[in-house]
């Protein structure tokens, strides 16, 4: 394998992992709060993409909404049961409740999907892009598209428009924000629910190019806090450069 070969390897990878980061991004530097959970919503993400195509017979194109509409379900349901914490934003109680939230979706998992690893395989995954001696498949082009296109669209959407101002009040003082009439309880919802969609969203991305494994969500956790970490804890262009 040659070097030009490898550097295409790498970048479609630094975008997985990029699109993976992007949810936590937002729930740890916009809205200071933190999920070690993440890891086991892009295992769940994952599974659900791959159910609803083999086990369902559904398109890919509309497994990923399915997929996020998961993911989102149960990020709401993680912040109705942490609503207090976050609000206090008692930092110490929201990861041990998200920690163990994501032992019960891993255990959860391995009762409903078994522990035996699941291919999935998409007409874009089987289809490659030849340029001389250099390939890649067109699930990775889709991979590095919707990275980019996501980015894009969270720094427009946290930089100019309303939602945005609110989430970055809402982090700033949660307190001071209710008191200026501001619904904190929403958009604490609406910021969990983002995360879940997002990187259940990530997941059925970049489910074709791996196994799926009940443990997968254990290590994405730790690539996703050094791509946080690395990029600048809040930063939504540093996470993007990190995981590139």
């Amino acid at each position: 394998m040659n070097l030009a070969q490898q550097l295409i390897n790498g970048l479609v990878l630094g975008h997985a992992y990029a699109l993976v980061a992007i949810g936590w991004t937002v729930l740890l530097g916009v809205a200071r709060l933190v999920n070690f959970g993440h890891g086991q919503l892009y295992m769940l993400g994952a599974f659900v993409t791959w159910w609803a195509v083999v086990k369902a017979g559904v398109p890919y194109a509309l497994a990923l909404p399915l997929s996020m509409a998961a993911g989102a379900v149960v990020g709401l349901l993680m912040q109705r049961v942490m609503l207090r914490a976050t609000f206090e934003q008692n930092l110490v109680s929201i990861m041990i409740m998200t920690l163990g939230f994501g032992y019960v979706l891993h255990g959860a998992a391995a009762l409903v999907f078994g522990s035996t690893g699941q291919i999935l395989e998409t007409a874009l995954s089987t289809r490659d892009i030849e340029i001389g001696p250099l390939w890649l498949t067109w699930q990775d082009a889709a991979i590095v598209a919707a990275a980019i296109a996501v980015f894009v669209a969270l720094r427009l959407v946290l930089d100019r428009t309303r939602i945005g101002r609110l989430v970055r009040m809402v982090a700033e003082d949660p307190k001071l924000a209710q008191l200026a009439g501001i619904d904190v309880r929403r958009v604490y919802y609406g910021v969990f629910a983002f995360e879940g969609a997002a990187v259940a969203f990530a997941a059925g991305m970049v489910a074709p190019r791996t196994p799926i494994l009940t443990s997968m969500g254990f290590e994405e956790v730790i690539m996703t806090f050094v791509v946080v970490v690395v990029g600048g804890i809040g930063s939504v262009r540093g996470s993007y450069f990190a995981g590139v």
